[in-house]
């Protein structure tokens, strides 16, 4: 048909075509294929496709997690990538000749399967259950939920009051929970003072007098209260079966937040603990930077719950500060050697780590020692949209349409006049600016200015100069590269239908899931959380629905269907307890730009370019469908 042959015909970006375009023997295309096509052997009897250097995909079992055609599975002798071509050799080895039996042996009838071979379910194609008793039901994890099955790790904080304890919860919390698929949760010894306080009495600085024992005996309830549910939370009987569970449970990590400030506070942790089956940290911050500490006060302590119907800001402020001073007078730095610890120092400009052990807890440790107490601001926007987003097709490396272009001319505008300017003095600020590598995301940016500033330390800036990264490319759809929806779903409708179950962990044949994209952006969020400046991503649907996410708190299974709209800016300030979140429209399209038909014989109602019928009427209102994430191609 018209359809297969452009689809063979399309252009392939440069650098992947040993990735989904392996040209067979007879010179098509995999995209112009059947699936049946692709698994089956070739008639001459070649495992590796008959002289063509394409890659054979072997027979597999199915995963409704993966989704649709599993990777090429890699024989023991080598062959070619997963999921990729491989060089074909002109003699076949002996694994080669191994696996050209079995298939062949998948194909011989029985009394179980008639027809013989490869059977078809729902989902993909697989080995007849007489061939395959006992398949394995479950691939091995992602990086991004690599950890042992039902692992329990307890983190408890330790440190003087306002030295950004709890800020390092919070974002551990939600780091491990997005990127680890580990079950989190953070125990608070202040929120459980809040809400057991005896009735008249305040939590004001006095009772926080290291002396006094009647206050301490109130304290030492509040810590046992929250370790009490913390063990319950680590060791509470899971509804899915252990089977179900193997999927997705990467373990469970409690963060146990308060003080802990003396040697005896924490034995009294370890003790408490001792004998069950779990890993034990202490978290140690230290700060010696008296301004870091007064602000910490300002823009947290004295607005929380503590001082709420205080109207005198100044004294919250006195008040706190007289408390840091109780808990000062009988601070004992960590030094037990025989205690797992990490120590950072003003903000992790010196660590310190002892008896430390293991994947995960090495992973914490590297997380922390890229965190610091200052709210920099991430800028999110897509790119403007590109030829392929105004065709209704998915992925490629295609140009900006003339509505994509419009948009990167106002972006250049907007970053030179609100992201590089200081909101208070108007003075020039040192930024930052990422793209992905490929030619959407980098033509979106051409028009940012990169002026040399001088910095506040006499160095000199290069403003805003280009970072690209790879690792922010969009989700690969692999064969189903260049295609619209409405391709993919009458050429691979079960394809179509097991994405529709599973967003997350649905992978494109020969291309990418939402939990892969998670993983290779692991370590650009550690570096985002390094960074003290303002970062301007221009990106992709699919990798900022992640990384927006990630900073505003929400559920992975939830990213999914994040809106990050065309031709807006989200600007996201993570704080401790919250993200303050802005989106600015900077370019309304014309009909024209969306590709509403318009004059003789044509129906003013008919939206092109992807859009929804409804784009049409949204102009009309005045309203910018982009905006609202109207538009059908969604990755």
């Amino acid at each position: 048909s018209a359809t297969a042959t452009r689809r063979a015909g399309a252009r392939v970006p440069r650098g992947r075509q040993r990735s989904f375009d392996d040209r067979d023997g007879d010179g098509s295309s995999p995209r112009s294929r059947s699936r049946a096509e692709l698994l089956a052997p070739d008639s001459s009897g070649d495992d590796d496709g008959g002289g063509g250097g394409g890659a054979q995909l072997s027979k597999s079992a199915p995963s409704r997690g993966s989704g649709g055609f599993l990777d090429a599975e890699e024989d023991d002798a080598g062959g070619g990538s997963r999921g990729g071509g491989g060089a074909r050799s002109d003699s076949p080895s002996a694994a080669e000749a191994a696996h050209s039996r079995r298939f062949r042996d998948a194909n011989a009838t029985s009394p179980t399967n008639p027809g013989g071979g490869i059977t078809r379910n729902t989902s993909s194609f697989v080995l007849a259950a007489d061939q395959n008793p006992t398949p394995q039901s479950i691939p091995p994890p992602s990086f991004g939920d690599q950890g042992n099955i039902g692992e329990k790790h307890v983190l408890v904080m330790v440190g003087l009051p306002a030295r950004g304890k709890t800020h390092m919860a919070k974002r551990l919390c939600q780091y491990l929970r997005f990127f680890h698929g580990a079950r989190t949760q953070v125990f608070n010894v202040g929120s459980y003072r809040r809400k057991m306080m005896p009735a008249g009495r305040k939590a004001d600085a006095k009772f926080f007098d290291q002396s006094d024992a009647e206050s301490e005996k109130t304290r030492k309830e509040f810590a046992r209260a929250a370790l009490k549910d913390m063990i319950d939370f680590l060791f509470q009987s899971d509804v899915a079966s252990c089977l179900e569970q193997r999927g997705f449970d990467s373990g469970r990590v409690a963060i146990f937040d308060a003080t802990n400030t003396t040697r005896a506070r924490r034995e009294w942790i370890r003790k408490e603990l001792h004998g069950l089956p779990l890993k034990l940290l202490f978290i140690e911050s230290v700060c010696t930077d008296e301004q870091v500490i007064d602000r910490n006060i300002w823009h947290v302590k004295v607005q929380n719950e503590d001082y709420s119907d205080d109207a005198d800001k100044r004294r919250a402020f006195d008040d706190f500060k007289l408390r840091i001073a109780h808990y000062e007078k009988v601070y004992e730095p960590m030094d037990e050697e025989h205690l797992s610890y990490i120590k950072l120092i003003n903000q992790g400009r010196r660590v310190e780590i002892n008896n430390i052990h293991g994947f995960l807890l090495g992973r914490i440790v590297q997380f922390l020692s890229n965190l610091h107490a200052t709210h920099q601001t991430i800028y999110l926007c897509r790119h403007g949209q590109s030829e392929y987003n105004f065709l209704g097709k998915i992925g490629g490396d295609s140009g900006l349409s003339p509505m994509g272009e419009a948009f990167a001319t106002k972006l250049g505008e907007y970053c030179e006049r609100e992201i590089a300017t200081d909101p208070e003095t108007r003075e020039p600020r040192p930024c930052r600016l990422w793209t992905s590598s490929l030619r959407r995301t980098i033509l979106t940016g051409r028009h940012i200015p990169h002026p040399k500033i001088r910095t506040k330390d006499g160095e000199n800036w290069i403003q805003m100069a280009p970072r690209v990264l790879r690792n922010l490319d969009e989700i690969y759809a692999g064969v189903c590269d260049g295609m619209t929806y409405e391709e993919i779903e009458v050429n691979y409708p079960e394809e179509f239908a097991l994405r529709r179950e599973n967003k997350l962990s649905y992978r494109y044949p020969r291309g990418e899931s939402y939990l892969d994209v998670i993983s290779r952006l692991d370590p650009l969020v550690q570096e985002l959380e390094s960074y003290q400046e303002p970062v301007l991503i221009i990106g992709h649907q699919g990798v900022l629905r992640l990384i927006y996410a990630y900073f505003t708190g929400m559920d992975r299974a939830d990213a999914c269907t994040a809106s990050i709209p065309l031709n807006a800016v989200i600007t996201l300030t993570p704080k401790t307890h919250t993200c303050e979140e802005l989106r600015t429209v900077l370019h309304t399209p014309t009909a024209e730009e969306m590709g509403v038909v318009t004059g003789a014989g044509g129906n003013e109602d008919d939206a092109g370019g992807g859009v929804s019928p409804t784009g049409a009427d949204a102009i009309a209102r005045s309203v910018n469908p982009f905006a609202t994430n109207m538009e059908p191609p969604s990755y």
